[in-house]
This record gives structure tokens, sequence and C-alpha cells, in this order.
């Protein structure tokens, strides 16, 4: 799967999510874009977009994309943090599909 990480979440963790294509915002030249363009252009060269922003389900309607969004609830986000948590990640990344988003929280 091709994955977006968003700007919030530490690059880091790229390689713990492995064996996905991992990329971020800031390598993709899209730092500073908004959420609703932002998830646009993902649309074309990603599979699922990451990210720890919980207002982003209140925010955008994910249901018309090609391409789901994956929101991880932690209570903060450093990597140590997001580390406990990732064999929840990458079992939901197995199974997401196109226009879901799903939550997955500590």
């Amino acid at each position: 799967m091709r994955v977006l990480l968003d700007e919030c979440v530490p690059k880091r963790l790229r390689d713990d999510l492995s064996p996905h294509v991992v990329r971020t915002v800031p390598e993709m030249g899209w730092t500073g874009i908004k959420n609703g363009q932002l998830l646009q252009l993902a649309t074309s060269q990603f599979d699922c977009f990451l990210t720890v922003d919980r207002n982003l389900q209140f925010q955008q309607n994910v249901g018309n994309l090609p391409l789901a969004v994956l929101v991880v609830a932690a209570r903060d986000n450093r990597v140590e943090t997001l580390r406990s948590i990732l064999p929840r990640v990458n079992e939901a990344l197995a199974t997401i599909v196109p226009g879901e988003l799903r939550i997955v929280s500590v």
C-alpha cells in the first residue's frame, strides 16, 4: 500500500510501516497545504493518508475519495507514543479500503 504521512506524523515512523511504501507530506513538496486540497493531491499517488489529526473526520468528507484515511488517536504525536500502537496501525493498513475513514486509538 502507498501511504502518505501527514505533516503532524513523525517521519521516523516510516520504517515501522514496512512493507508499505511510505512518503511524507514534506517529501512530496506539499507542506502547508490545507487538508481538503492535500487529500485531493494524495488521491493520484497514494492509497492511504495517515494522520493524527482527529478533527479531519469532522472537516472532510472522505467517502467520495478513492483514498483511505487512517486517523491515529493518541495522547500525543511523539514517536514513542505512536510506536506503541503500530501493530494496530499495521493491521488497519492491511484491511482499510478506499473511501473509508478509520480511527485507531490507544
